[in-house]
């Protein structure tokens, strides 16, 4: 892709949001067009999986607040693809993009020193300027999904993840030759790039159609990757999943992405996590929930009522005199891991359960206590409010 394309792509629509829309807004949409467009749930579907590379590009942007932040400084600089001179400017130039972007001769003076270059450069894997084709490149970002258990997700595991990405051809060491010696590119001399003009007056620059932006041309072409130096790599790897994590949330890991190109870094590995549901257990943050049915006397007389806990002993409880249906407890420390390693509590809240069948003792207590309560009205309060307007 060349600079002019990519100052030209507007993340926001790819991702349908506002330019000053929140990273939590941009989180959802990201997550709701990934879910809608990812590769597994669209078998064979060549325009869906072009989609997702473009979500996932946009995503890897305005996701970072530091490249977000860049990459609109660099579209209010060029106008949205055209780089505009001040007032009063006339006349034609030439203005070289390399040159601003490679941080040749603009490290003083004023100049950028190097930090949009680290937009085109680093971090989208392209060169500032024609000659970093040459240097090592760092490998592409894969992303991935994993599904665990409600208690996985608290408690943290270790999982498998089979992933497939481009990696340097082993049949010929990467080289696109397979007697390991390729040529340098007359073309672009070895670059990657070619210049080009455009109707605004200044140079463009673009992959050079020859070589195809790599600088080298096999005399004979490896018959694994076909010349270009590339192949699908498949591997397995154990991804260990931090303890307490959420649904939805996506984890990323450094350097076990893509390997990179001529001693470059491998990529990074983004982990996307779906977590099921647990038939007792909620979560609420960093606290897990649970309702614990009790019995009228238990309510009304009080007591002593034992709670289960997620993967551990259980915890008693003293409940209180007159305890209302719906109260909820806390048992600190019995939650979800936080961040620093301590833990959440478990927010325990009280159904008082009616029985449906009644003994023939148990109904002559309760007609009992009927009598003794029976000049008790608990909704006056209730029909004395309505009144009131």
């Amino acid at each position: 892709m060349s600079t002019k394309d990519f100052i030209e792509k507007d993340y926001y629509k790819v991702l349908g949001v506002p330019k000053d829309a929140t990273e939590a807004e941009i989180k959802k949409a990201y997550r709701k067009l990934a879910r809608e467009f990812h590769p597994d749930a669209n078998k064979g579907n060549a325009k869906a999986e072009e989609r997702f590379k473009e979500i996932s590009e946009a995503n890897d942007v305005l996701g970072d607040p530091k490249k977000r932040k860049e990459y609109d400084e660099a579209r209010t600089l060029f106008g949205n693809g055209g780089f505009r001179p001040g007032p009063g400017a006339g006349g034609s130039f030439n203005f070289d993009l390399g040159d601003l972007f490679g941080g040749a001769g603009n490290t003083q003076g004023g100049g950028f020193g190097g930090g949009l270059g680290d937009v085109f450069g680093g971090l989208f894997n392209r060169g500032g300027t024609a000659g970093t084709r040459t240097q090592p490149r760092r490998g592409q970002d894969i992303e991935s999904e994993v599904t665990l258990s409600f208690t996985e997700a608290i408690e943290g595991a270790t999982v498998p993840l089979r992933m497939s990405s481009q990696a340097p051809c082993k049949a010929c060491s990467g080289t696109g030759d397979k007697n390991g010696t390729p040529r340098v590119c007359p073309t672009c001399v070895g670059t990657g790039q070619v210049a080009r003009g455009s109707g605004g007056g200044f140079s463009l620059t673009d992959p050079c159609p020859d070589c195809k932006g790599r600088g080298l041309i096999a005399e004979h072409p490896c018959l694994e990757c076909k010349g270009s130096g590339r192949a699908k790599s498949s591997r397995t790897m154990q991804v260990r999943i931090p303890a307490g994590v959420t649904d939805g949330q996506r984890i990323r890991l450094r350097g076990k992405g893509a390997p990179g190109e001529r001693g470059g870094p491998a990529g990074d590995l983004y982990v996307v996590v779906h977590v099921g549901e647990h038939p007792v257990f909620g979560r609420k943050g960093d606290n897990l929930t649970v309702t614990v049915p009790v019995t009228f006397t238990e309510a009304a007389l009080g007591g002593e009522v034992r709670v289960p806990t997620l993967g551990g002993p259980s915890v008693t409880l003293k409940l209180p005199p007159g305890t209302p249906n719906g109260r909820t407890m806390r048992a600190r420390g019995k939650g979800a891991v936080r961040k620093d390693g301590t833990r959440g509590d478990l927010l325990v809240t009280v159904e008082v359960r009616v029985p449906k069948d009644l003994s023939g003792k148990a109904r002559d207590a309760l007609e009992a206590y009927r009598e003794a309560t029976a000049g008790e009205d608990p909704r006056a309060e209730l029909f004395e409010a309505a009144k009131g307007d």
